[in-house]
This record gives structure tokens, C-alpha cells and sequence, in this order.
């Protein structure tokens, strides 16, 4: 029985599996939903609404006064910005002149900045006046192939008496913007009428976004992603909630510069009509206290945040009945914070899968029906998966073993930006190789054990690391684990764990942790060593990282 019928015979999302879905682009979606209710509050920034007629109303006049700069269609427009009311008018807006957004993250060095301008070759930049974000934008604009910053002020974006307070006692949080013919300030660009000519868009092949990856290694690659991309995938996920009469306000935590973000909660809540509750960053504090005050129905993120979530304080005092599903991706998920999480909440945690290549998601068990835990659930509709050999993907892996995953479907990106080289490593045909290795199981449920790169060759055996984090995990002194392939002369690699401990249970050492690691696990996968930290590396959307635990044990063995 192939891959497909699996699924569609025990298919669980609350829709059919066969969908078809017309080309739509970003800016016409933005204009639906607006038509439909214009009133409708679109955006919740910190307590100030924006209703979707007046937020389209500012994707206007961004657009033309983008074209009065002379940005023109396919032009690349960089957005250096956290989650702000200016990002929303900022993408659609240039999407709208028919130019392509490029996503920068917030935390970016000078250098990482640099080197995706020029890779890019963006020709304007969106940021804040903002002590951690402009300084940085005009270094780049000095030292670049840059020719316009736009800088926005996020005193501005909020309630009356917020402003007031944040330019009263923030002030040094903001940074004094240059008199540099270069440089315009958000207002400006907005002062007029709203009224010019939109771009003609071929949602199937006009590239509306170009993001890049968060690779674990190598040098990041811009993933393009067409308006249908991304439309696409809106409306996937939208289709597998099955409470489409219920309220929709979803608390947007996780960063818009990020796909997960993009796709699950601005793009695909425009597209429903629903609320977004916007978060500058994450702080426990913060999302806690907004979940409360908006009456969230929806809560994305990573296992870090859920984590982080549990360890406040206030979780026990926060109303949570609003909530009616909480959806993680980005990394693993324990299982015992998933429950513990469902426990103290009363909502349920559901666990997904996507890549920046996917346009966001490819995978996720039902928010209603058989949720089974440890597995990223079954292809979203419209999106076709199947295992293939590790060493040779135009062929299936041999019979019950696992193999690479490879999906297709119209969520499927176009290609890398300028290179066709990683384009021909990555497509076998019209599927795209994931890099990650899993299973399907009889009711169509797909499990990863590991990543490709991740595998540690142990003296010829393959050990994948997600299988020892997950024993690690079921220690309940282990908060956090990754596990690494550290140099051996012997055996050219061998596995050791990084772990951090919960602070309600007795500490225990890294010997104590090994000695109880390894009679659990394979011979060939037994750790050398536990060494217990007090945090580990996390990327910039708070999933864990090996590469920089990877660095430092070459660093070692190096010297």
C-alpha cells in the first residue's frame, strides 16, 4: 500500500485531502477579507486596534509611496522590523506595487545583515528607530549596495497613553534618525492619498517573498515564494480548523521574519478575517497577561516557548478558556510538555511540521480527532508525502526502514534565489527532498526520527540523535537535551548529550545522568558524556541548536 492511500483512506484533518486551490496573490487575499468586513479589528498592538479597512488603507498609501521613490516590480524590499503594526503594511504594500519583501530577522549582526542585502539585492530597507535595529540598518546602508532606509516609530503604533509613557521613560531605546536625503520616515511615506495604480501579479510565478533559510550549517539560502505559495498555504491551513464560525484571535509571539510566523498567523488570519493579537517579542510576562486580556482562541510557537510558558509564575492564574488550540512546530516536541501543558491549561497541543522551502507547513495532527503524540500527524490538503531511499531519493527505502522525507504540493517553493546549484540537490522532480528522515505509520501518520546531517556515523552504525534526546527526555530531572557527534580517532564519531535540568527536581550530575543514559540505548549509541549547562544555544525563533555545540567540540578537538 503506497504512502498516499494511507492517508486518504484514515484521513482525520476535517476536510477532503483532494483540494485544489485557484491562484490568489497576497494583496487581493488582504482585499477580500476586507471587503467582506472592513470594521473587522485586524490588529491588537499592545491594546490599540486597527481594523482591516483602516490596515488596508495604510497598505495603500505604503504602496504609493513606495512607487513616488520609484520602487518598481520586482524590486526586493527588505523588512528589518519585529512584530509592529508597520510590518503588516510594510509586506502587503510592497507586495501590492508588485515588489518582492525580503525578511530580515531583528537580531541580526551588521555583517549577516550586509551579506543578505547584497545576496538579495534589496534596494530599501523598513526598520524602527529603535537603539537595536537603526543603528545597525545605517552601518549596512553605508557599506552596502543599499539605497533607501524607511524608518518607522513604535511610539507611534501604540495607545495614546502607551506612547506618552514610552516616550517619557524609553528614550534611550530609541535611536535619533539622520537628516540623510537617504532616509525617510514611515509617516512621510505614508502622507498621501492612497490612490495609484497596483501591479499587474501572476500569482503562480511572481515571487512575493524571499526567505532565508535558518540553516544549521552552510551559509543561509533565499527560499522564493510565490503569492500562490503562500496563498496556498494559508487556505491549507485554514481548512483543517474545523471552528470556522467560532471567533479567530490568534496571539502572535513568534516573529513575522520567520515562515512559521508568516504563514500561521499573519497570512493565514487575513485570509480567515480573524484578529492578531501582536507581541514585539516573546516574554512569558507579557503573552501570558494579552492571552487573558484578548481572550485568545489560538496560540502558535516552539517547544522553548511552551516550556518557558510553564516556568512562569502566573501560568497557574492565567485564563485559559478562550484557547482552543495551541500549535507547536519548528522543533520536537516533548511529550511531557505537551501534556503538562494540556494538563495546566486545559487546551490542546497539536504538533505540526513545516520547512521555509514549504511555504510554512506540510504536516500536522487534527486539532480534533486522533492526536498522536511524537508524530508530526498527516499531510495538510493539497500535499502529497513520501519516504525515499537516504542514499539515492528516485528510489523508495528498502521495505521497513525509514527514508527521507519528500513532499510536493502548491505550497512547494519555485526554487533558491540565484542558485540553481541547490536547486538541483533539493527537487527530484516536482518533490522536494526535506532532509529529514521518517516513517509512516498504518494510519498515515508520519514520525521523523532525525535529520540527514544531524546522523552521527558511529565506527559504520547510524545513530540519530532525536532517538537518545527522547530517553534523556523521559529522565524528569532533564529539562532540555541535544545530543551531538563529537570527534573520536576510533570510531570517527561518537555521541554526546547537553542537557539543562528542571529546577523543581533534585539536581543530578552528568555522571549520574550517563550511567542512567546507557544501559537504556543501543551499544553503538551510548554517550561518551553528559555535560549539564545552565542554558543551550537556541536559534532566533527559540528552537534548540547543535551547530554551535557542534563548533565548539571541532574547536576543541582542533586545538
Amino acid at each position: 500500500m503506497s504512502e498516499e492511500s494511507i492517508w486518504t483512506r484514515h484521513y482525520n484533518h476535517p476536510c477532503p485531502w483532494d483540494q485544489r486551490f485557484a491562484p490568489l496573490s497576497l494583496p487581493d487575499m488582504l482585499e477580500a477579507s476586507a471587503a467582506r468586513d472592513p470594521n473587522a479589528v485586524l490588529i491588537d498592538f499592545l491594546g490599540r486596534h486597527y481594523s482591516y479597512g483602516e490596515t488596508l488603507d495604510g497598505v495603500n498609501r505604503v504602496a504609493c509611496g513606495l512607487k513616488a521613490l520609484g520602487i518598481a516590480r520586482g524590486d526586493r524590499i527588505g523588512l528589518f522590523l519585529p512584530n509592529v503594526p508597520h510590518y503588516v503594511a510594510a509586506y502587503y504594500g510592497a507586495l501590492k506595487l508588485g515588489a518582492t519583501v525580503v525578511n530580515f530577522s531583528p537580531l541580526y549582526t551588521v555583517d549577516e545583515l550586509a551579506h543578505q542585502v547584497a545576496d538579495s539585492g534589496t534596494k530599501l530597507l523598513f526598520t524602527l528607530s529603535a537603539t537595536a535595529l537603526l543603528p545597525t540598518a545605517l552601518k549596512v546602508l553605508e557599506a552596502s549596495s543599499l539605497e533607501r532606509i524607511v524608518v518607522g516609530s513604535v511610539a507611534g503604533a501604540l495607545p495614546v497613553g502607551k506612547s506618552l509613557l514610552y516616550r517619557m521613560f524609553k528614550g534611550k531605546e530609541v535611536a535619533a534618525r539622520p537628516d540623510d536625503p537617504r532616509i525617510t520616515s514611515f509617516s512621510a511615506l505614508i502622507a498621501n492619498d492612497g490612490r495609484c495604480a497596483a501591479a499587474p501579479i501572476d500569482p503562480l510565478n511572481d515571487v512575493a517573498l524571499i526567505q532565508y533559510t535558518g540553516g544549521t550549517t552552510g551559509t543561509p539560502k533565499g527560499a522564493m515564494l510565490t503569492h500562490q505559495n503562500l496563498t496556498a498555504n494559508a487556505r491549507q491551513i485554514d481548512m483543517i480548523d474545523p471552528h470556522h464560525d467560532a471567533p479567530d484571535r490568534i496571539l502572535a509571539v513568534l516573529p513575522f521574519f520567520h515562515v512559521f510566523a508568516n504563514t500561521c498567523v499573519l497570512n493565514r488570519t487575513v485570509h480567515r478575517g480573524g484578529m492578531i493579537a501582536m507581541l514585539p517579542r516573546f516574554d512569558a510576562t507579557q503573552a501570558l497577561a494579552t492571552i487573558g486580556r484578548v481572550k485568545a482562541t489560538a496560540l502558535p510557537g516552539v517547544p522553548t516557548m511552551y516550556q518557558a510558558l510553564l516556568d512562569h509564575p502566573q501560568i497557574g492564574k492565567t485564563d485559559f478558556s478562550s484557547l482552543r488550540v495551541c500549535i507547536s512546530g519548528g522543533a520536537p516536541l516533548p511529550a511531557e510538555v505537551k501534556a503538562k501543558f494540556e494538563a495546566v491549561t486545559g487546551s490542546k497541543v497539536v504538533e505540526g511540521y513545516g520547512l521555509t522551502e514549504s511555504a510554512g507547513v506540510v504536516s500536522t495532527n487534527p486539532y480534533e480527532g486522533l492526536n498522536k503524540s511524537g508524530t508530526i500527524g498527516q499531510p495538510i490538503p493539497g500535499t502529497r508525502v513520501k519516504l525515499a531511499d537516504r542514499e539515492d531519493p528516485t528510489r523508495p527505502p528498502p521495505p521497513g526502514e525509514p527514508g527521507e522525507i519528500l513532499f510536493a504540493g502548491p505550497q512547494v517553493m519555485k526554487g533558491y534565489w540565484q542558485r540553481p546549484d541547490a536547486d538541483a540537490k533539493v527537487f527530484v522532480g516536482e518533490w522536494l527532498r526535506t532532509g529529514d528522515v521518517g516513517v509512516i505509520d498504518e494510519d498515515g501518520y508520519i514520525r521523523i526520527v532525525d535529520r540527514l546531517k544531524d546522523m552521527i556515523a558511529v565506527g559504520g552504525f547510524k545513530v540519530f540523535p532525536s532517538q537518545i534526546e527522547a530517553v534523556l527526555y523521559r529522565n524528569p530531572a532533564v529539562k532540555e537535551a541535544l545530543v551531538i557527534g563529537v570527534p573520536d580517532v576510533y570510531h570517527g564519531e561518537m555521541p554526546k548529550a547537553f542537557v539543562t535540568l528542571n529546577p523543581e527536581v533534585e539536581a543530578v550530575d552528568g555522571e549520574a545522568l550517563k550511567a542512567w543514559l546507557n544501559p537504556q540505548v543501543g551499544k553503538h549509541e551510548r554517550v561518551i558524556a553528559v555535560e549539564v549547562r545552565l542554558n543551550l544555544p537556541k536559534t532566533l525563533v527559540g528552537k534548540l541548536s547543535r551547530k554551535e555545540l557542534v563548533a565548539e567540540e571541532r574547536a576543541k578537538a582542533g586545538g
